[in-house]
């Protein structure tokens, strides 16, 4: 639980809500590490995360949805097969497709790019923006891949040491000198950033 400060969405205080409750309210999140059922397939996995919205009950409507963001995640083709054994990037878009069944409003993504190569970082920053324009849902990235940040964020804030140091533009905070002496460094004596 926050010791500090003061946590809202759409204007309710989310300080002492349970996960359930701020689920029902429009959030949903991945996590930093990938959390699937490896028995289960694809699109039972994704089915998984619409529960806590929706409930089962609304199974045939689920599965319809369930296939709207298999489609946008470029994960049509593998519905059937189990989570075991597909490649870390694909984990991570399953995750996020379950966690976009829920219908949020604030989809969180933790440190999406963890763990990725150059070619699944490219793949995941195609469907952040597809998911951003065609889903019509404000995304929170939490991530310290710095090229994915700047290319689909329309506002960074940079934290560092917990403490927020910018805040603005992408091109306005790559060029901030507190970011640049905290994630670049200075060359000792030259007053030029280390790269």
């Amino acid at each position: 639980r926050p010791d500090a400060g003061e946590l809202s969405f759409d204007g309710a205080s989310l300080m002492r809500t349970p996960p359930h409750r701020v689920a029902a309210r429009g959030i949903a999140r991945t996590f930093q590490n990938v959390e699937l059922f490896p028995t289960m397939s694809v699109l039972e996995n994704v089915l998984v995360g619409g529960h806590s919205r929706f409930g089962w009950t609304e199974g045939r409507r689920l599965r319809a949805r369930a296939r709207e963001v298999l489609d946008a995640l470029d994960l049509s083709d593998i519905a059937g097969r189990p989570a075991a054994g597909l490649p870390y990037g694909t984990l991570k878009r399953v995750e996020t497709a379950r966690a976009l069944l829920a219908r949020p409003k604030l989809l969180l993504l933790d440190e999406p790019a963890g763990g990725l190569n150059h070619e699944e970082v490219a793949e995941l920053e195609a469907s952040v923006r597809r998911l951003r324009d065609g889903f019509g849902l404000t995304i929170l990235l939490v991530e310290h891949h710095l090229n994915l940040v700047m290319g689909v964020s329309d506002v960074v804030h940079v934290l560092d040491f917990g403490r927020r140091i910018a805040s603005g533009a992408p091109a306005e905070v790559r060029a901030d000198p507190a970011v640049i002496e905290a994630y670049l460094g200075e060359v000792e004596g030259t007053g030029e950033t280390a790269a």
